[in-house]
């Protein structure tokens, strides 16, 4: 029946599907599927007492949409619901479907938004306490096996009180969650996705963020570590990309937001200081590059090495004084 009905929504033979076995446990707590109407980006992000829940629970692509599949987890729902919306149904109408041909709906928990911002999300009556969702404006929360069922109510109030990016206000909902006491299991893991409004053609560059904590005391904490983090790294590829336009002066920024993110950082700053010297900086890259010396001497080995590999120019002397002997 699930195959007849995928393939009366897309008459696309390739989504045929056999039902799912029904997990014997339920696998995801609390998540949220969310659109930014400003830039058009799309996310997911998620928290769970269960190992590795950014393995299953969150889908996302840019240009189609965003799944979060939980309770008794179908992962099916997150493959099909994508290649549903990116073939042109909207988020409910594809939900609708798959629910409709699936046995096991009862006890699957789902959240679903397009790249319209239409929304859609499903608490099946088997779901365990306690559990619900609230579906709001390009954005839906869903939960259950909560400590209390005040946890998405919270969530969606965050969610719509939060400042910042996408990633933030995503993270806001999660921490709204657990500040209600969350899963009464506990916690152990989280994930996060954010893509793209729009498709490049470059899955690559499209993810914006992309980070799972897998087994974690205290999950939420490591996940908002992990997106500073990712926001330091895109600063600096901002940097690299504007080095290779030749603007220096957005690359040096670019390269001091990313080091004032990650405070310490050895990758950003030895890297910094090679971009600087390749732009003729010299003097300002030497002492960035002491530093990564002093942190770890094996920066210097690596120093050596890229020369050979055109990434710093054939000089001897240009190389004496970045490694910081004196010159004669």
């Amino acid at each position: 029946m699930r195959s007849i009905l995928l393939l009366t929504l897309l008459a696309v033979p390739a989504l045929a599907a056999e039902p799912a076995p029904v997990p014997k446990r339920p696998v995801n707590t609390y998540s949220i599927v969310a659109r930014d109407p400003e830039t058009g980006e799309l996310g997911v992000a998620v928290q769970s007492h269960w190992f590795s829940v950014g393995a299953t629970v969150p889908w996302a692509e840019a240009g189609v949409g965003a799944v979060a599949t939980q309770s008794f987890v179908d992962p099916s729902y997150g493959k099909l619901g994508l290649e549903l919306m990116r073939a042109g149904r909207s988020a409910p109408q594809s939900l609708a479907g798959l629910l409709a041909a699936d046995s096991a709906s009862q006890v699957r928990q789902v959240g679903m938004i397009d790249a319209q911002g239409r929304v859609a999300a499903h608490t099946g009556e088997k779901c365990v306490a306690a559990a619900g969702h609230i579906v709001g404006e390009n954005f839906a929360v869903q939960a259950n096996m909560m400590e209390k069922d005040t946890v998405w109510p919270a969530m969606a109030k965050a969610y719509r009180e939060a400042k910042g990016d996408l990633a933030e206000r995503m993270l806001a909902a999660l921490e709204a969650a657990e500040a209600q006491g969350g899963d009464i299991r506990g916690k152990q893991s989280a994930a996060l996705i954010v893509v793209s409004g729009k498709a490049s053609g470059r899955p690559w560059a499209d993810r914006k963020f992309d980070l799972r904590v897998d087994d974690h005391p205290a999950p939420l904490k490591e996940l908002r570590r992990l997106v500073t983090l990712q926001r330091a790294y895109n600063f600096m590829n901002e940097g690299d990309l504007a080095i290779e336009r030749n603007d220096t002066q957005a690359a040096l920024k670019a390269y001091s937001e990313a080091e004032a993110l990650a405070p310490g950082n050895a990758e950003m700053v030895f890297w910094h200081a090679v971009s600087l010297v390749n732009v003729g900086k010299v003097d300002e890259a030497v002492p960035l590059l002491q530093k990564t010396y002093k942190a770890d001497p094996r920066w210097k080995e690596l120093l050596k090495r890229l020369p050979k590999s055109g990434l710093l120019p054939e000089d001897p002397k240009l190389m004496t004084k970045l490694l910081g002997a004196s010159i004669r």
